[in-house]
């Protein structure tokens, strides 16, 4: 195969990416989601929300969740009662089902693409929120413990699991999109499909553009 033919095969990927990439959001919202129903990763995630102005008031004492934090798979009675009366398991709950209902509207593309679309506007504003942790959560960035690395541009752990939604930010806008041509192509309206291998530029429509239905 000549190295033209592999970029043509290459470049007839866009919709194998697209759908794999709804996948992905589909198979991580639904698994973190669900994990939010257990105790240690309810636990984890209160370095954020403590220090989040948009979370920290949902949760009884955020200024002591350090002294009372459990190392991944450890049980200790007295840590886990002060998450009890924090309300940390009750927040994360409610965080998971909102997760876990963010994926399933994703999974409606099929039929419901007008739902999927506002899933994945959802799943825009939820990793919008999450990247500000690396602004308010200061667990995000190396600490200063004696190494010559701290700080910013130095992330620790915690932050490099929050940058990572920056790349679901992206696959949020192409699913949405995706989503919303579909719902516009069953209206019959012609609009042009956007690729990314253009750098965005959208082909103009051979037929006029039809009025929406009114509703």
């Amino acid at each position: 195969m000549s190295v033209v033919r592999l970029y043509q095969w290459a470049s007839r990927l866009d919709r194998v990416g697209i759908a794999l990439t709804r996948l992905g959001l589909i198979i991580v919202l639904l698994w973190i989601g669900g994990l939010k129903a257990f105790e240690y990763e309810a636990e984890g995630i209160m370095p954020f929300v403590a220090n989040s102005p948009l979370m920290s008031f949902l949760i009884s004492d955020p200024e002591n969740y350090a002294a009372h934090r459990n190392p991944e798979g450890a049980l200790v009675p007295e840590n886990r009662a002060w998450h009890q009366s924090n309300g940390t398991y009750v927040f994360a709950y409610g965080l998971g089902s909102i997760i876990v209902l963010y994926g399933l509207l994703l999974c409606t593309h099929p039929w419901l693409p007008q739902v999927a679309a506002a899933g994945s506007f959802l799943v825009l504003v939820m990793s919008f929120v999450t990247l500000s942790f690396l602004i308010t959560t200061p667990e995000c960035w190396v600490p200063a413990l004696g190494g010559d690395h701290h700080g910013f541009p130095y992330l620790s752990g915690a932050g490099r699991l929050v940058l990572k939604d920056a790349i679901m930010m992206g696959a949020a806008v192409v699913t949405m999109a995706d989503s919303a041509q579909a719902y516009l192509a069953r209206r019959a309206v012609k609009v042009p499909r956007v690729s990314s291998l253009d750098g965005g530029r959208s082909q103009p429509a051979d037929e006029p553009v039809e009025q929406l239905e009114t509703a």
